[in-house]
């Protein structure tokens, strides 16, 4: 009964969808049938689910409990869920490694040039310090965005763009605009594990497909297609979260051409993109931003403290996006944050700095990968950019069990089923090559590894 209402309240089970068979929840739960159909009549009773003859156990919606975004269990259960690796990382204390998060050391950031654009604004009109973001946001970043789009072969207008408070926002606001509660949104196993949180938050259903080196298993995407209906797919196509692949040309036009076929949206997350060498296929420009929305921000290459984000699609989404975005946070993005941004991007040390990280990164995702080595901890895949290693732990090795046992002695890892819908990632770790410190976090992780052993 229990787990019948988790699922309710984390809404995984929305009102008038059916329950599992009674046969199918026992061997789910380790019980014998006659207790699930104790616990449906129980249910029934109380008046949560409903029997129809034929056809099985209902949710009502009545008694409705208030929604759960993780699940309740024991503490052990909670520690290493999407939201408390967020937590973890976001509240750990600042001189503390984090090879589990996902941002880069503030020693990486532009911070004499955000200095100086800081102070071209202390000095600057009094409207930036005291007024309302306008409803799209800064007209000048927004045009420095359509420059870099078309640098990319994407033709668009002002009336397609619009600035949002961060990507994450860009996400919440895509939700509410084209989707209502139990449509299903399809994504990528593994992916970024706060899309599930997000997306559970909207009460949605969510589907995943196998992630290959080149993008998304093309014949499990078409299957899922085919049998769940998904209204909406989410991804990064450059610089895969957390595996660092990019899209195949092959892959891209497969996904679009069923996007297309099945009257399916496309989210494109970019956040990544100027961590590559050079430019992978990506969706939105193949598209034309006709099917495709494009996403992205800039806390991962100028500063996490300073939150932007953009929203390029249709100029019909983005009017319904606007109208969301004031109606949710009465106007776009503070306008000292956008004219920060726009001046730090159009004063041109933006692209020596970028230049600098990805210089860095390279030199730090071979150092990363020979410190894992000996533990017996390998790559997946080496990514042609970015800060992320998706590694494969040892045999009998299990990521959550590590990453429990290393948040204990203060360091915080990123194990793989937080990223994992299906559960199928128990033996990948996420690492964040440039928070992964000195010798420290090597000896805990190795610590963790050997209590498994012993």
């Amino acid at each position: 009964m229990q787990a019948v209402r988790l699922r309710i309240a984390s809404r995984a089970l929305a009102p008038g969808d059916r329950l599992p068979s009674v046969r199918g929840f026992a061997e789910t739960m380790a019980v014998s049938p006659s207790t699930v159909v104790d616990a449906y009549d129980r249910l029934a009773a109380e008046g949560v689910i409903r029997a129809r003859r034929g056809s099985g156990f209902y949710v009502t919606g009545v008694n409705l409990p208030p929604l759960a975004l993780a699940e309740r269990g024991p503490p052990r259960a909670r520690d290493v869920d999407p939201f408390w690796v967020s937590r973890q990382s976001l509240d750990a204390d600042p001189s503390l490694p984090k090879p589990g998060c996902g941002w880069l050391p503030a020693d990486w950031m532009p911070n004499a040039a955000l200095r100086r654009g800081l102070r071209q604004i202390a000095r600057g009109d009094d409207a930036v310090l005291s007024d309302y973001g306008s409803t799209a946001g800064s007209v000048a970043l927004r045009r420095l965005l359509l420059g870099r789009f078309a640098d990319d072969g994407i033709t668009a207008t002002t009336d397609q763009i619009m600035l949002t408070s961060s990507g994450t926002q860009a996400v919440d606001l895509i939700c509410r605009l084209l989707l209502r509660p139990g449509d299903t949104v399809l994504v990528d196993d593994p992916c970024y594990f706060n899309f599930r949180a997000l997306l559970r938050a909207h009460q949605l259903k969510i589907v995943s497909v196998p992630y290959t080196p080149t993008g998304p298993d093309i014949t499990a995407f078409e299957q899922t297609i085919l049998t769940e209906h998904p209204r909406l797919y989410l991804t990064n196509s450059a610089l895969h979260n957390p595996t660092g692949a990019s899209l195949s040309p092959q892959t891209a036009h497969r996904v679009l051409s069923l996007a297309a076929a099945h009257d399916m949206t496309v989210v494109e997350d970019e956040i990544f993109a100027d961590f590559e060498p050079s430019p992978s296929p990506r969706l939105a420009v193949l598209d034309g931003l006709h099917r495709v929305i494009r996403i992205g921000s800039f806390s991962k290459t100028l500063s996490a403290s300073v939150r932007c984000g953009y929203v390029a699609g249709r100029a019909d989404w983005i009017e319904g996006l606007i109208d969301l975005q004031v109606a949710t946070s009465f106007g776009g993005p503070s306008r000292v944050t956008t004219e920060l941004i726009a001046g730090v991007l159009a004063g041109g040390s933006y692209r020596k700095h970028m230049d600098d990280v990805r210089q860095r990164l390279s030199r730090a995702r071979k150092a990363a990968a020979a410190k894992l080595a000996p533990l017996g901890i390998e790559p997946w895949i080496m990514p042609r950019g970015g800060f992320y290693l998706w590694c494969r732990l040892p045999d009998g090795q299990d990521s959550t069990e590590i990453a429990r046992r290393c948040m204990e002695e203060d360091v915080i890892l990123a194990p793989g089923n937080v990223f994992s819908v299906s559960q199928s990632a128990a033996t990948f770790m996420r690492f964040n090559v440039a928070q992964l410190g000195g010798e420290r976090v090597l000896a805990v992780l190795r610590a963790a590894m050997a209590a498994r052993t012993d």
